[in-house]
């Protein structure tokens, strides 16, 4: 832990003075910055994220007054993290960096590899001096671009690439294959050495499926006002809680019609389970609209409950599964339902989930907030007997 809070200071402090806020990003990238500022990167503290804060406000470190989630949820915070270093009172406050720039730009684009762990992976921070990672498979060969005019087409056309505030760095593989989120979104164990949450490291090994093709995918709009582009990742990082209609391709769902009951079908094409956080709860609901009537079949949830000696606890105190029917990374999963359809029947499918199980909401003091007790629909679609 101290090794790489020391690093993340040292490149962080680089560039304090001018660079770390990401509304400086915000000239160059007005587009990447809009998304950016409505993502669960800038929103990942206790001031932005009600239900981080939930959990925080339960946690035993916060009787320590010691953050130790800032590694992950707030590492531009330099001052916090140097407490954490030396072992003093290091509790976030609300400020500018907590607010506005938990995980800022530089920090992502500083990301130079990924250290491997048991309990949690490290993000390895680049030393060089204004060079940031990003990914152009047309400039995948250069290490330090700098801003000047391209002439093309016989010298007859201009253009600008580059950065005239930075050098951008192309060549590093992790930016291709979206191996720079494994630090935080690989994996985290508890103090029992229990799997809390852990994705299939094969999903940041590929350059064409990927943790960045999938969550980050490609949308039309300029990366940049210098160079004009047709299309840009997508930076408001498509997730559980936010964006999530950019995730729904990946869940196919189907039905079968039988002569006494009827099957449901769904696939999960992701390379991971459905919904890697515990508090997730996903929901398939039936509605069977039948000579003017609605009919109701019985709700199938799909969870992973963790807990302690047969009983759900809070993830710190957990040591095994409890429960988990959640479907796995591509799985297709066959729900059978005994009921038999008529001539003229329509079938309405639903399939969602709650970012907070809502047997949750009041153990985190989340009754008033309207997000966390949305159900977030992913597919919907009425099917017809035949």
């Amino acid at each position: 832990m101290k090794i790489i809070l020391s690093i993340i200071f040292v490149i962080l402090n680089i560039y304090a003075n001018e660079l770390v806020d990401s509304n400086t990003c915000k000239g160059c990238h007005p587009t990447i910055y809009s998304e950016f500022y409505d993502s669960s990167h800038r929103k990942a503290s206790i001031f932005e994220n009600k239900v981080h804060k939930g959990m925080w406000d339960l946690h035993p470190d916060k009787q320590k007054e010691s953050y130790t989630c800032a590694k992950c949820h707030t590492p531009t915070d330099l001052e916090l993290l140097k407490n954490l270093e030396e072992n003093k009172k290091a509790m976030p406050e609300k400020n500018n960096i907590q607010t506005q720039e938990a995980i800022s730009c530089v920090y992502c684009h500083s990301i130079k590899n990924i250290e491997e762990h048991t309990s949690s992976n490290k993000n390895i921070a680049s030393l060089k001096d204004k060079v940031f990672y990003s990914a152009n498979e047309n400039n995948r060969d250069q290490k330090n671009k700098e801003f000047k005019d391209e002439v093309s087409l016989f010298g007859m056309m201009k253009e600008k690439s580059g950065s005239p505030f930075h050098k951008i760095d192309y060549s590093n593989d992790n930016f291709y294959t979206g191996k720079m989120c494994m630090g935080c979104h690989s994996h985290l164990q508890n103090e029992n050495n229990f799997d809390l949450c852990r994705v299939e490291e094969k999903g940041a090994k590929s350059e064409e499926t990927n943790c960045i093709s999938c969550h980050m995918p490609k949308i039309a709009g300029s990366a940049t006002s210098i160079k004009i582009t047709k299309e840009h990742r997508f930076h408001g990082f498509a997730s559980g809680s936010k964006n999530q209609d950019l995730l729904s391709k990946y869940i196919k769902i189907d039905l079968k019609e039988n002569k006494n009951d009827f099957k449901i079908s769904i696939k999960n094409e992701a390379s991971h389970n459905l919904f890697l956080q515990p508090l997730r709860l996903a929901q398939l609901k039936v509605n069977v609209l039948r000579d003017g009537k609605t009919i109701a079949l019985e709700t199938k949830e799909f969870a992973r409950i963790i807990g302690k000696d047969g009983k759900p606890t809070m993830p710190w105190l957990a040591d095994s599964e409890i429960k988990n029917n959640m479907i796995k990374a591509n799985e297709k999963r066959i729900i059978k339902y005994d009921f038999q359809m008529k001539k003229d029947d329509k079938i309405e499918v639903i399939f969602g989930y709650y970012t907070v199980n809502p047997k949750m909401i009041e153990k985190l003091n989340l009754q008033d907030d309207e997000e966390s007790k949305k159900f977030n629909i992913i597919f919907s679609k009425f099917f017809y007997a035949k």
